[in-house]
């Protein structure tokens, strides 16, 4: 069993704090990290301080290829363009939890931030984020939203026809419930479903997908087709 202590220095108000995060890779327990992070988060929401997401998206791409797929990922403070990471992922490959994190992790950017958001589990087609794994790995709530309910036995359908089905279909079944909290579709890892909803609101422009995933998207689709495309 490999342990990874993580120390994280956090504020509150007038308050300066060391939080450590200690937690098993093999683990499901996330009981600390969640304590910690629905303390800060209702904090922020409570005192409307600003809270910096990220929010990852991937870019258009052709199926069936081996070209590497592009990933934007957009820092905002609520709704506001911070920054931007720019990475890649294979397709229907295995990397997207390990890419993801160590972009984040390498990043001036970490230490700022309070949430990851992800557009949906699936990136560069079926190469699924593990979001317990990434959760634990950045230490940060993570948070998959969707647009509108996914539909499951097709997703399970594809998954099917591809390498190790089996090792893909636990990596789907651990990003836990789908919650719907209209119009929120999501799953979380590392914050209740309650407070998640408070959190996506105040970052939410207009509609159900938060600022920083719909800048994202249209950052990667003008990036790979010479203009953004039409959804958001």
């Amino acid at each position: 069993m490999v342990f990874v202590v993580y120390i994280r220095f956090c504020r509150l108000g007038n308050t300066n704090f060391i939080i450590d995060l200690s937690c098993c890779l093999e683990g499901e327990k996330l009981e600390t990290l969640l304590a910690v992070n629905e303390d800060k988060l209702d904090f922020l929401l409570h005192h409307h301080r600003q809270i910096r997401v990220i929010g990852f998206d991937d870019a258009p791409f052709l199926r069936h290829t081996r070209e590497a797929v592009a990933v934007a990922g957009v820092v905002c403070a609520l709704t506001r363009f911070e920054g931007m990471l720019w990475g890649h992922i294979q397709a229907d490959g295995w990397d997207s939890t390990e890419q993801l994190s160590q972009m984040l992790l390498a990043s001036k950017f970490h230490p700022q931030l309070h949430l990851v958001l992800l557009d949906g589990i699936g990136m560069g087609g079926l190469n699924l984020i593990d979001l317990p794994l990434l959760a634990q790995q950045v230490q940060l709530p993570c948070v998959a939203v969707m647009r509108k309910f996914p539909k499951l036995e097709k997703m399970k359908s594809a998954i099917s026809l591809l390498p190790h089905p089996e090792k893909r279909l636990q990596i789907l079944a651990k990003a836990g419930e789908i919650q719907v909290q209209p119009p929120f579709f999501f799953q979380v890892c590392g914050l209740s479903a309650e407070l998640t909803v408070r959190v996506l609101q105040r970052l939410t422009d207009r509609g159900n997908v938060p600022e920083a995933l719909r800048l994202a998207h249209l950052i990667t689709s003008a990036v790979m087709n010479g203009e953004s495309g039409n959804r958001a």
